[in-house]
C-alpha cells in the first residue's frame, strides 16, 4: 500500500476564485449566474428574470425592472472549489457598481449575446476590468435565438475590443436545434437533451468532425504563438497535448495574451457545467494575482495572499438590510474572527467586527472567521465607508479605492411634508453612504436639496428606493444635466496684483499668466499647469501655491457658474515681497488672476452626449430616426439584424429625458434603447453655448 504522508496537502486558496459577470444589460448574466447556482446544488430551483424569482437580483425595484440593478454576491462550490461570484448591473447607469466589484475580483466571466455580440456597455465593462488587470474568459450566451452566430461574435470580440479569442468550443446545431457543443480542448462531445441539467459525452458527430479538427488546429496554433511551452511542444510534435493546451490557455488568460471563449444558451442549461470547468480551470486563484500594494507613512508596502500575514482588507460595499448595516469586504492578507478590532486606516478610527457573514445574495450564513481570498459581509463596523480599508491596528495600511464616477444629471428633492425633512436627510445620508457614485448638495440659487447621479434611471432607482425603504413622500423636479465650461481662445499676458494690508503681516502676491485651451492630445483633463518662471523670480513653494488657487478657480466659470475644463494656465512671471509674500498671498491671485483670465476669453459651454444604441423594427426605422433627428441626435451607423435594425446615435444627454416612453409610442412597444457615455459636446445656442467674449 502506497503511503500519502509525504504527499503535498494543496493550499486552500489554490482552490478559491473569486469572479464577476460582465455584460451589456440582457446579454443574459442574471440566468446565467441562476443556472451556475442551480448546476452547484446551491440553489433547488432555477430562477427565472421574468418571474422575478431570482436569487441575486432580490431587490423589489430589479425584479420590478426585470434588470439587475445592485451588485449580488453569491457563494458556491465545483469540483472541490469555492467560487465567490458577484453578479454585476449591466446598465450604464450602474457602471460604478461595476466599478467597485472589479476593484476585489480577481477574474471574470463577460457574457455576449449571440446574436448582437459585442453591446456598448458590453465594451465599457471591458474596459473597466482593463484599468483593473482582470483576467477574462468570454461565454457567448444565447444560441439557441433566431440570427445567433458564434463566429460572428467572435469576430465582433476580435475587433471591437482589441483582443485574441481562444475559441473551446463548436457548436453543434443552430438556433432551435442548438443542442451541445463539441470541446476542442478534449476533443469531445457535449449534448444536452430536453431540460437536461447536465450533459452526454459522446464522440465528434462524424459531420462536425472535420470541422473540430480543424479549430483544434487553429486552436493549437494560436496558443502556441503566446506560450512558450506551448510552442516547444507544437515544433517537436506538431501538435499539443490536453494537459499542455490546459495549462498554457490558463497562463495566457492570466496575462490577458488571449481570452478562452465557450459559448451556450443559459435559459436552456446548455453550457454551464463546461463554463464551471472553465472557471476552476483558467481563471486564477489569489494565489496567482500579484500581492495587494498599498500604502502608509509614504511608503509602498505589499501583502501577499496568506492567512498568516497581518490582515488588510478593503470595503467594496455598504448596505443596510434587516440584519443592520453590512459592509461588504474582500480579505487581501490575514485572518479576522467575531470579535476583532481593526483599523480603518483611511480615518485613523479603529472598528469591532460583531459577526461575519458567508453571502448569499440576501441571505447570510454567520462563520467563525474570514481568511485571504474570502468574500464577506461584517456587522458592527459602524463608519467605515465604501473605500475604506480595515487592516491590523498593528500593521497599518491603505488600499487604493475604486473612483467614483462624475455625476452628470440632477434632480430637485424635497420632503412633501415639512415634518419629514430632517427624515429625508438621514435617508440622503444613508443612500450616498451605500452608493458613492450618488451626491447630495444645496442650489445655491434655489436652497434646494439636489441628488446627482450618473443617469436619470439612476436617479429614479434611489427615489423610489427612498421612498420603499424609508416610507417618505418626496417631490422630485425635473432632471438636470451637468454642463461645464471651456476655453475656446484664450488670453496672454493677463497681470493681477494680489495687494491687500489691514494692518500686521500683510498680503503681497503678482503672478502674470497666459491661458488656453488644451490640444487633442492632453486628454480630458481639467486643468495642465505650467511654469516659465526664470531668475527665481517666483520661489517653487509660490508656484505650487499658484496652481492650487488656479483649481479653485475652475470650480464655476463665467457663463452660468459651471465647472471648466480642458484649461492650460503657464504661469509666465510674477513678483514677490521679501515680508508680505506667502503660500496664501499666491493662492489667493492664482484664483482670482484665473477668473479675470476667464472673463476676458473666449468661452464656450458643454453638454454631456451619450451613444445611444436604438433597437427597432425595420417598419419603424424611418419614424426613430427622425426623432433622433430631432433630439439633435448624430447618427453613426446602423446594422440589420434578421428582422430588426440597431441604429447607433450620438445624442445629447440633455435630449433623452422621457426618450423611453416615446421610443415605445413609435414602436408599439417594440423599440429598445440603450446608453454609453462618451463625453462632452459644445452645446447649442440655445443652451447658452455661444461662445462669447
Amino acid at each position: 500500500m502506497r503511503s500519502n504522508l509525504h504527499r503535498p496537502v494543496p493550499d486552500p486558496l489554490a482552490r478559491v476564485r473569486n469572479l464577476g459577470i460582465l455584460a451589456h444589460v440582457d446579454a443574459g448574466k442574471t440566468t446565467a449566474t441562476e443556472r451556475i447556482l442551480y448546476a452547484t446544488g446551491s440553489t433547488y430551483k432555477r430562477g427565472e428574470v421574468h418571474d422575478g424569482t431570482t436569487v441575486t437580483d432580490c431587490d423589489p425595484q430589479e425584479r420590478d425592472r426585470g434588470i439587475t440593478i445592485f451588485s449580488a454576491a453569491v457563494s458556491c462550490t465545483w469540483r472541490d472549489h469555492r467560487i465567490n461570484l458577484i453578479d454585476t448591473p449591466g446598465h450604464v447607469d450602474f457602471s460604478d457598481e461595476v466599478e467597485r466589484s472589479l476593484r476585489v475580483l480577481d477574474g471574470a466571466v463577460a457574457v455576449f449575446d449571440g446574436v448582437a455580440g459585442v453591446e456598448p456597455q458590453s465594451e465599457s465593462v471591458w474596459r473597466q476590468a482593463d484599468r483593473y488587470g482582470v483576467p477574462r474568459i468570454a461565454f457567448v450566451n444565447k444560441l439557441d435565438r433566431a440570427g445567433a452566430d458564434l463566429d460572428a461574435v467572435v469576430e465582433s470580440i476580435r475587433d471591437r475590443l482589441r483582443v485574441t479569442p481562444l475559441v473551446v468550443h463548436l457548436p453543434i446545431g443552430r438556433e432551435d436545434g442548438f443542442t451541445g457543443v463539441v470541446d476542442l480542448v478534449r476533443m469531445r462531445a457535449l449534448v444536452w437533451s430536453g431540460d437536461a441539467q447536465s450533459p452526454v459525452e459522446q464522440p465528434v458527430p462524424d459531420g462536425l468532425r472535420d470541422e473540430a479538427q480543424r479549430r483544434r488546429r487553429l486552436l493549437e496554433e494560436a496558443v502556441a504563438e503566446r506560450h512558450p511551452v506551448a510552442l516547444d511542444e507544437f515544433c517537436a510534435r506538431s501538435s499539443v497535448s490536453t494537459s499542455t493546451l490546459v495549462s498554457a490557455l490558463r497562463e495566457v488568460t492570466r496575462t490577458g495574451a488571449g481570452v478562452v471563449t465557450l459559448c451556450g444558451s443559459a435559459y436552456r442549461n446548455r453550457g454551464i457545467e463546461p463554463l464551471l470547468d472553465a472557471v476552476v480551470d483558467y481563471l486564477p486563484a489569489p494565489l496567482d494575482v500579484p500581492p495587494v500594494r498599498g500604502t502608509w507613512d509614504g511608503g509602498v508596502q505589499e501583502r501577499t495572499a496568506d492567512p498568516a500575514a497581518p490582515f488588510a482588507a478593503l470595503v467594496f460595499k455598504v448596505a443596510t438590510t434587516g440584519n443592520g448595516r453590512l459592509t461588504y469586504l474582500r480579505v487581501y492578507s490575514g485572518t479576522i474572527g467575531k470579535g476583532a478590532t481593526v483599523l480603518d486606516s483611511r480615518t485613523r478610527r479603529t472598528e469591532r467586527v460583531g459577526r461575519i457573514l458567508r453571502i448569499q445574495a440576501d441571505r447570510h450564513t454567520e462563520v467563525e472567521r474570514a481568511s485571504a481570498g474570502d468574500i464577506v459581509a461584517v456587522v458592527g463596523v459602524k463608519a467605515a465607508g465604501t473605500g475604506a480599508t480595515l487592516c491590523a491596528p498593528d500593521a497599518p495600511l491603505l488600499l487604493e479605492a475604486a473612483g467614483a464616477a462624475e455625476p452628470v444629471v440632477s434632480v430637485a428633492v424635497e420632503a412633501r411634508r415639512s415634518t419629514d425633512t430632517e427624515r429625508l436627510a438621514s435617508a440622503l445620508f444613508r443612500l450616498v453612504e451605500e452608493d458613492p457614485s450618488l451626491t447630495v448638495g444645496a442650489d445655491p440659487e434655489t436652497g434646494q436639496t439636489v441628488l446627482s447621479g450618473l443617469g436619470e434611471l439612476h436617479l429614479e432607482v434611489a427615489v423610489e428606493k427612498i421612498r420603499r425603504a424609508h416610507g417618505l413622500e418626496v417631490a422630485v423636479g425635473r432632471p438636470q444635466v451637468a454642463y461645464r465650461e471651456t476655453v475656446v481662445r484664450g488670453v496672454s499676458g493677463l497681470l493681477y496684483r494680489h495687494v491687500k494690508q489691514d494692518g500686521g503681516a500683510g498680503q503681497y502676491a503678482h503672478v502674470m499668466i497666459d491661458v488656453e485651451p488644451l490640444t487633442a492630445d492632453s486628454g480630458d483633463a481639467d486643468l495642465v499647469f505650467a511654469s516659465t518662471v526664470v531668475g527665481g523670480r517666483v520661489p517653487r513653494e509660490y508656484v505650487r501655491a499658484v496652481e492650487a488657487g488656479c483649481r479653485d478657480a475652475l470650480a464655476e466659470g463665467p457663463l452660468g457658474g459651471h465647472p471648466v475644463t480642458g484649461v492650460r494656465v503657464t504661469l509666465t512671471d510674477g513678483a514677490t515681497h521679501s515680508k508680505d509674500s506667502s503660500e496664501l498671498a499666491f493662492r489667493t491671485a492664482g484664483r482670482l488672476a484665473l477668473r479675470e483670465a476667464l472673463r476676458a476669453s473666449e468661452m464656450a459651454l458643454l453638454e454631456p452626449v451619450v451613444e445611444v444604441t436604438v433597437t427597432v423594427p425595420g417598419d419603424a426605422v424611418g419614424a426613430v430616426l427622425g426623432d433622433l433627428a430631432a433630439r439633435r441626435g448624430q447618427v453613426t451607423g446602423s446594422v440589420l439584424r434578421a428582422d430588426t435594425v440597431v441604429v447607433t446615435a450620438t445624442v445629447p444627454l440633455a435630449e433623452l429625458f422621457g426618450y423611453a416612453t416615446r421610443l415605445r409610442s413609435r414602436t408599439q412597444g417594440r423599440g429598445t434603447f440603450t446608453t454609453r457615455a462618451t463625453g462632452y459636446a459644445p452645446a447649442p445656442a440655445a443652451a447658452g453655448g455661444v461662445p462669447r467674449r
